[in-house]
């Protein structure tokens, strides 16, 4: 598994080690903890064939803040390919970067192979949460800051994610036969002032949603730390949220595992102290 130790990766983990099914761990730094553990950099194809030797089944997650992933990825693909693993399920995302084509074009990939299968994954309810610099501003400021307008997203709770993969690396049942391609999303399709209004509601502290541009948006991403090229991508993404372009809701999570998606109130209710400001942290957006 790569991305074992992320938002739906490491919920991966816990879900499937408690149902007692064997996991290695791919990432960049070993955990001392994790016997099962392996060191993998998608910039070094010499860690793959140790990562996938055995296995048959991965979940994949591409290299994060990239927008263009498929020259690190398609060396570790080949590998699959050649050891024969039977199924992959890919991470992917249900809203389009631009200037981003590899992506599409590394969905494709996965999507051609038979019993290989791509998620895609509406915008994360955990995006909410500190650290992330939209849960930062909320935790601090009492603020979401966004160029998305009233447009609406599918959210939807990385452990759902989790679930849905858990299903497909998992259970029989669960083989898509020709689908090779599943929409996830939450209950809801929300805007920004939907999710400031169930915070607020939740949580009992105002949250406000202040409207700015792309450029202003990319410009806080980077202060925050993430790269350049990325927080442009990012930013941009906003544009095609503002026009409809996330607005999508599908029943693949009930498909798949059997119950609905949670509700973004729920979610909301269930971390009500990650908003909390008792310990001072830093404060990096502008």
């Amino acid at each position: 598994m790569t991305g074992g130790t992320g938002k739906t990766g490491g919920a991966l983990v816990e879900l499937l080690r408690g149902n007692g099914v064997p996991v290695r761990v791919a990432s960049r730094t070993r955990s001392a903890d994790d016997p099962d553990a392996v060191r993998f950099d998608w910039a070094d194809p010499a860690t793959h064939p140790a990562a996938l030797r055995g296995m048959d089944r991965v979940f994949l997650v591409p290299p994060v803040e990239s927008v263009d992933p498929l020259p690190l990825v398609a060396p570790f693909l080949a590998e699959a390919q050649r050891l024969g693993v039977r199924r992959v399920v890919l991470l992917g995302s249900a809203i389009v970067f631009p200037d981003a084509p590899s992506a599409l074009e590394l969905a494709a990939r996965v999507r051609a192979q038979p019993g290989w299968v791509v998620l895609r994954a509406s915008g994360f309810m955990q995006n909410f949460l500190p650290p992330h610099p939209l849960g930062e501003r909320i935790r601090w400021h009492g603020e979401i800051r966004t160029a998305a307008g009233d447009g609406r997203v599918g959210w939807i709770d990385a452990r759902d994610i989790a679930a849905a993969a858990s299903a497909l690396l998992t259970d029989p049942r669960a083989d898509p036969g020709d689908r090779r391609d599943h929409l996830l999303t939450g209950p809801k399709a929300l805007s920004y002032q939907d999710a400031a209004a169930i915070i607020t509601s939740r949580t009992g502290r105002p949250v406000r949603v202040a409207r700015i541009g792309i450029g202003e948006q990319a410009a806080n991403y980077r202060a925050a730390g993430i790269p350049a090229e990325f927080a442009d991508s990012l930013a941009a993404v906003e544009a095609d949220i503002r026009t409809g372009g996330a607005d999508q809701i599908s029943t693949a999570v009930l498909d798949l595992t059997g119950r609905p998606p949670r509700a973004f109130a729920d979610f909301v209710q269930e971390h009500t102290a990650r908003w909390s400001r008792a310990e001072r942290g830093p404060e990096r957006l502008t």
